[in-house]
């Protein structure tokens, strides 16, 4: 089963391909600049990699809303550039030496260089999308950039604070990710001109489809290696991130073991790694976690039954399953 669902968000992107070229051009427009460290970094960010996840939900949410237009394809390289200008920012806050197998950019040009041209970034994403004279749209994405920011800060304050919520834990995953997939979704339905209902459809579906890859994500972490995510094993807990597996395992743990996780979140090292890891197997607390990302997806695809069958709901009910379709 998670091989065909690898295989349809593979052919949904295959389907895509040609706009998602476009989009990719779109992109090194909007980071040209005078000043030549912009589209220098610029350059090394799409040299990168990544999936364009995002700019898919667009385009497909779109097409799904019967726009015929052209504007998605830009609106789809507004909404990525967001998302790279957001990931300059992070992982300046995190410390992160590695994104997506490669070294963060501010490891190359250093912090106050790439902090600079993520709010370059930002900036231009909102001076374009000004220009498609929509006011929703704007509202849109103002309101997706400002609680990403949110997000951000709710989760340096809850650093190594394992007395987190999963409410809270959810609050600050859907802010940092769902959000931004959730405007991309809702500047479909705008462009298509859906009703109001189909429109918060849609962003209901992108916003818990977001929070689904993130939680998944978050879960991955605990599963796989630096060859699988660009990024270490463990590396949320060394940087104090306190995920929903960790949650779970404090609300299971005895009083011993809890003040055994404490210990290993204050002081992380490789053999508190896999202590944590041993004490996840003994408490299931990657399958559940991975229960609530399902549950996440499940809901997710509900929002879409305002819709009526079509390969669009179909490619969209993928894209949904993609975030747990990673799991090993």
């Amino acid at each position: 089963m998670i091989n065909d669902q690898i295989l349809d968000i593979k052919k949904v992107f295959d389907v895509y391909e040609t706009e998602l070229r476009l989009v990719e051009d779109r992109l090194r427009e909007l980071f040209n600049s005078s000043a030549p460290l912009i589209p220098l970094v610029g350059k090394y960010l799409l040299e990168s990699g990544g999936k364009r996840l995002r700019p898919l939900f667009l385009l497909t949410s779109a097409r799904l809303s019967r726009y015929t237009g052209s504007d998605h394809i830009m609106l789809a390289g507004i909404i990525e550039l967001i998302h790279m200008a957001s990931l300059l920012h992070d992982d300046v806050v995190d410390g992160a030496k590695i994104r997506r197998g490669k070294a963060a950019a501010h490891s190359v040009w250093g912090n106050q260089i790439v902090i600079l041209v993520g709010d370059y970034l930002y900036s231009n994403a909102l001076k374009v999308a000004v220009s498609f004279g929509s006011q929703r749209i704007m509202e849109s994405l103002s309101e997706a950039t400002t609680s990403m920011t949110e997000g951000e800060i709710l989760q340096l304050q809850k650093t190594a604070d394992i007395s987190i919520t999963e409410d809270e834990y959810i609050k600050i995953i859907s802010s940092k990710t769902g959000i931004l997939i959730s405007a991309a979704c809702r500047i479909g339905a705008i462009l298509g001109q859906r009703s109001r209902i189909e429109e918060e459809s849609l962003a209901k579906y992108g916003l818990m489809s977001g929070t689904a890859f993130q939680l998944a994500d978050d879960i991955l972490d605990y599963m796989a290696d630096e060859s699988e995510l660009g990024k270490r094993l463990g590396k949320d807990i060394e940087e104090g991130k306190i995920t929903l597996p960790l949650i779970y395992l404090f609300k299971n743990a005895s009083d011993t073991e809890k003040e055994e996780i404490n210990r290993i979140i204050d002081n992380f090292s490789e053999k508190g790694l896999r202590r944590v890891l041993t004490m996840f197997k003994k408490y299931n607390v990657l399958e559940e976690s991975l229960k609530k990302a399902h549950d996440l997806v499940d809901k997710a695809k509900a929002e879409l039954s305002i819709f009526p069958g079509s390969t669009e709901k179909e490619y969209m009910f993928g894209m949904a399953e993609y975030a747990i379709s990673r799991e090993k």
